[in-house]
């Protein structure tokens, strides 16, 4: 086995779309052009996550062409690990309770002079009188209190850098995340990143919607003493309204478009297509056209309905 690795993560909530497998099918041909090994992580803590999903999607990426290093790896399995990691980092007082509901955070993240979605650090500094009387506020609600991230820097607000492959220089607050919702489940920034030290993953490769998070990853990672990975955050892909692709939006699943009659190796050609590859079949040939292509960071808008025609659709 590789000592370094890529990774695709989904979470098996549903079938993967165009903008899931095309997602999957990057992150392969950059690992491998790489030189770097590859795994799967089922990101299976989501209370939607369904058996039947996960066995739909390894069946839709094997179809693709793609191949794994080892076992895959289920995060469901690895609550004791998050729980170790978990506390050594409150025994080092780097967290504390947030006692904010959901209509005070909304009405915090959206204020005009803060940046979206940042937490300002209402409950960090708080007195045991007004801890306990935060706990009072959630008691009764079936939920107890966020554990948020402490985040200590000569300067406030902290800002990281970081040098996107795709994205270039992006520079973003880094604000105190949450690690634990208050209804217990540990975050999707605290497993994620948790899982990609602990697993030898050294280039991430994703939707650049995720782009803005990364700053507050990168310096978990650091609390964490873990690596920082290298960073492809790729364009999305949009319907036809400019809105990102979502399995509503019709034949957009390869169990769907195979009742259109397109096969794995039309939706690999299409895919590449849609980067500027021309005609790619396999997943061999998709790696080896992205290794002398620029991926761009435009965003492919799609019409799900044109792949009603059927794979000649892909060449018109």
């Amino acid at each position: 086995m590789a000592s370094v690795f890529g990774r695709y993560a989904p979470s098996p909530t549903g079938d993967l779309h165009l903008g899931n497998l095309r997602t999957a099918l990057l992150a392969w041909a950059y690992a491998k052009n790489s030189g770097r090994g590859f795994l799967i992580r089922m990101e299976d803590l989501d209370e939607r996550s369904r058996p039947e999903f996960v066995t739909s999607q390894l069946k839709d990426l094997e179809a693709l062409g793609l191949t794994w290093e080892g076992e895959v790896i289920f995060q469901s399995h690895r609550i004791d690990e998050y729980e170790a990691a978990f506390e050594h980092l409150s025994s080092r007082g780097l967290l504390y309770e947030c006692y904010c509901t959901r209509r005070e955070l909304a009405a915090i993240t959206s204020a005009p002079h803060r940046p979206p979605g940042s937490y300002p650090g209402t409950c960090r500094d708080l007195s045991c009188e007004e801890r306990e009387a935060g706990r009072a506020k959630l008691a009764g609600t079936g939920r107890g209190p966020a554990l948020r991230l402490r985040v200590e820097g000569e300067n406030a607000p902290l800002h990281i850098a970081l040098v996107d492959a795709i994205c270039g220089e992006f520079t973003g607050i880094v604000d105190d995340l949450v690690l634990r919702r208050g209804d217990g489940p540990f975050s999707y920034n605290f497993v994620s990143v948790y899982d990609d030290g602990v697993t030898g993953v050294s280039q991430v490769v994703r939707g650049n919607d995720l782009l803005p998070s990364t700053p507050r990853q990168i310096y978990l990672q650091e609390c964490l003493a873990m690596s920082r990975p290298e960073y492809v955050h790729v364009p999305m892909v949009m319907n036809a309204e400019g809105v990102r692709l979502a399995k509503r939006d019709g034949a957009v699943t390869m169990k769907e478009l195979a009742a259109y009659s397109w096969t794995s190796a039309d939706i690999i050609e299409l895919l590449g297509r849609s980067l500027g590859f021309g005609s790619v079949r396999s997943a061999q040939e998709f790696a080896a056209a992205l290794a002398g292509e620029n991926v761009g960071s435009k965003p492919w808008l799609i019409d799900p309905k044109e792949l009603e025609l059927g794979p000649a659709c892909i060449r018109e």
